[in-house]
């Protein structure tokens, strides 16, 4: 069996699959940081928290995924910037990550209503997929009140009605 084990692990590893030790060693491991990637795709996370992301219509190395930006998103509420999230994970449980995900309302243009939308399954999926990529990057910008200007670059959002 075990010899089977390293067979499989070599034919994963030619093909360029990584897998970690928690996803090797605990049943269904793979399969939620797999379905965290597919979410990470789908809900649009990576086109503000990963750096060049959207302008190379997606052609970002997943090892770059999640890592904040400079960019800030300045409008009446402030400036704020997409943090890195592979580092403001590592400071969380699992459940402290849905907890927070489910309650948390962050400042403009994070979505978060599709965070507290998602099911506490989805949630841990993704908190198991950020986990698999491990900590990268540099700590992202701070958050600018309103009537300072923030470092370049940044966008600007119109105000109420405009």
């Amino acid at each position: 069996m075990k010899r089977v084990f390293q067979l499989v692990m070599l034919v994963l590893a030619t093909a360029g699959v990584q897998l970690t030790a928690a996803a090797q060693n605990e049943p269904g491991q793979a399969s939620a940081v797999e379905r965290g990637r597919y979410l990470i795709k789908i809900a649009g996370c990576n086109t503000c928290h990963t750096p060049g992301y959207a302008v190379s219509g997606g052609q970002v190395p997943e090892q770059n995924w999640l890592t904040g930006s400079i960019i800030g998103w300045k409008g009446p509420w402030g400036t704020t910037y997409a943090g890195n999230v592979r580092l403001y994970v590592l400071n969380l449980t699992q459940e402290e990550w849905v907890e927070t995900a489910h309650a948390k309302r962050y400042r403009p243009p994070m979505p978060w209503p599709a965070l507290h939308n998602m099911t506490t399954q989805d949630l841990r999926a993704i908190y198991q997929f950020i986990r698999y990529l491990g900590p990268a990057g540099e700590p992202g910008r701070v958050f600018v009140p309103p009537g300072q200007t923030p470092q370049e670059p940044y966008v600007t959002f119109p105000g109420p009605g405009q």
